[in-house]
């Protein structure tokens, strides 16, 4: 089983973590599948067939989420449901039934009897008591607070649909806390991810904020330190708890896994790939003592990232709901069809990690235990995020429409040396154009099955080709970049120099 929750320092990892680190690890690796081509289905189809088969040697017996590609057909979130009438499983106890309740009143005949105002106040404090007990009947429970899809008018025309999908997606949102010996760290919501009816066990998917020492709306910083050796408490829909045991820790997409052992079968939900911008989506999270389930209505935004986010994350543009939904990072973003579309990352900034991104990482995992990334030393803006006017200024002038446009160099790194600077355009890698930051991480993730296709290691170094617009000079150019294979989390060093007193 890898190693868990260790910060990159900027030092060889090769050396951090000793001559046979990364390598023992890499060697046993089994081949994956071909490298994907686009435009080629057999490929494809023949890399998927490959991803089972390793998954299937892990665990034979294990059922996992299903993952959509692409838009998915159309279907009713509901199905039609057809019963037989059946003999009960619970008999009613033999008696005589429960009078239906009444209420007591005094007739006109007796209004004028001594006794007649007395014995009216016994009977109506039977009969508010008995109203009472029917109340408090879990099916006349009716209290606050309402979720937005209660009566909210302003949702009429997808409400229907949109609570179809909410209750379909809801049994697979469990609630999750950590703890470090008595002392509360942190709470998160997450999904199960795997069950495995032979092993009795089942997987949580949930974020890495669960354990992660510095609160996480604190942005000063790009990789937290985390706790992960803390207790962690699974609340399960039917108010027991289980015991989380920690499988793996991915500090750059900030997501863990947690296996629970489990004598009841869970419910997987499916995910789905596609998601745009505009799109009516809802954030769901569970009440931190009732479990019950809390619903937020919004819609998908790209937007550009605060200093310390990743370029990969979308953003959940909220609603006067907003406030209804606490402590929900690791909860689903959920489409019209019930399907995931992301995971909450960060619910104080709205941000999410779509489910192209997730796929690819699980993918990974289920293969090689492991979800690795390529380093690049760079942050980047997508140009499709400016003002029109700015995009046609840049297509007018200097002939560019699409691309990345570097937002920071990380000291030190390989892309400094190759000397990209703050402001130059990435308009493509290893030959293909790439114009948003999504696209950009997945096709990293992609860039690292071929790496793994060749039976390298983790940790280790890889050339790729990178076509550049200096800003400067305005001229292109491409080039080889070095990158780190690594599933570390990837700080973004600031360059900084001491002041002389003779400056």
């Amino acid at each position: 089983m890898p190693k868990v929750g260790r910060r990159r320092t900027g030092e060889n990892p090769e050396k951090e973590r000793g001559a046979g680190g990364g390598g023992a690890q890499g060697e046993k690796m089994p081949k994956a599948g071909r490298r994907r081509t686009r435009g080629n289905p057999d490929l494809e189809t023949e890399r998927e067939a490959k991803k089972r088969s390793l998954a299937e040697e892990a665990s034979p017996s294990a059922m996992f989420a299903a993952f959509e590609r692409g838009d998915a057909p159309q279907s009713e979130a509901k199905s039609e449901r057809v019963y037989d009438v059946v003999e009960s499983v619970m008999e009613e106890s033999s008696g005589s039934p429960i009078p239906l309740l009444h209420e007591p009143y005094i007739p006109d005949e007796l209004a004028s009897h001594p006794g007649i105002h007395h014995a009216f106040e016994l009977a109506e404090a039977k009969y508010n008591a008995e109203k009472d007990h029917r109340y408090a009947l879990f099916t006349m429970a009716r209290g606050p607070p309402h979720s937005c899809l209660f009566n909210e008018r302003r949702l009429l025309p997808i409400r229907e649909t949109a609570k179809d999908a909410v209750l379909l997606a809801s049994g697979s949102v469990v609630r999750l806390s950590s703890s470090l010996g008595r002392v509360p760290l942190n709470k998160c919501c997450g999904l199960w991810f795997q069950q495995d009816e032979e092993k009795k066990t089942a997987i949580v998917l949930t974020s890495a904020h669960l354990v992660r020492k510095q609160d996480p709306s604190v942005m000063n910083q790009w990789t937290g330190k985390y706790h992960c050796d803390a207790r962690v408490i699974v609340h399960l829909l039917d108010g027991t708890t289980a015991r989380g045991s920690l499988l793996y820790l991915q500090e750059h997409y900030e997501i863990a896994l947690y296996e629970v052992t489990m004598h009841k079968p869970v419910e997987l939900p499916t995910f789905n790939d596609t998601v745009h911008s505009g799109q009516d989506v809802f954030r769901l999270g569970r009440d931190d003592e009732s479990l019950d389930l809390k619903i937020t209505h919004g819609r998908v935004e790209y937007k550009i990232p605060f200093r310390h986010e990743r370029c990969h994350y979308l953003y959940f543009s909220s609603d006067e709901s907003r406030h209804r939904l606490l402590h929900d990072d690791g909860g689903p973003i959920i489409n019209l069809e019930g399907k995931v579309v992301g995971l909450v990352n960060n619910h104080i900034n709205e941000s999410f990690v779509p489910s192209c991104i997730l796929h690819k990482c699980l993918d990974f995992w289920r293969s090689f235990q492991c979800m690795p990334r390529l380093h690049l030393g760079m942050t980047f803006t997508s140009i499709k995020l400016l003002d029109p006017v700015c995009i046609e200024r840049m297509k007018r002038k200097h002939n560019i429409e699409s691309g990345l446009i570097v937002q920071q160099v990380s000291k030190g790194s390989y892309a400094e040396k190759l000397g990209i600077r703050k402001g130059d355009v990435i308009e493509g890698f290893n030959g293909k154009y790439v114009s948003t930051t999504v696209e950009l991480e997945s096709m990293l993730v992609d860039i690292c099955w071929d790496h793994f296709d060749q039976r390298n290691k983790l940790y280790a170094e890889k050339d790729v080709s990178v076509l550049i617009f200096n800003a400067a000079k305005l001229c292109r150019r491409t080039r080889n970049l070095t990158v780190v294979v690594s599933d570390f989390g990837e700080d973004i060093i600031e360059g900084t120099y001491p002041v002389t007193i003779e400056e």
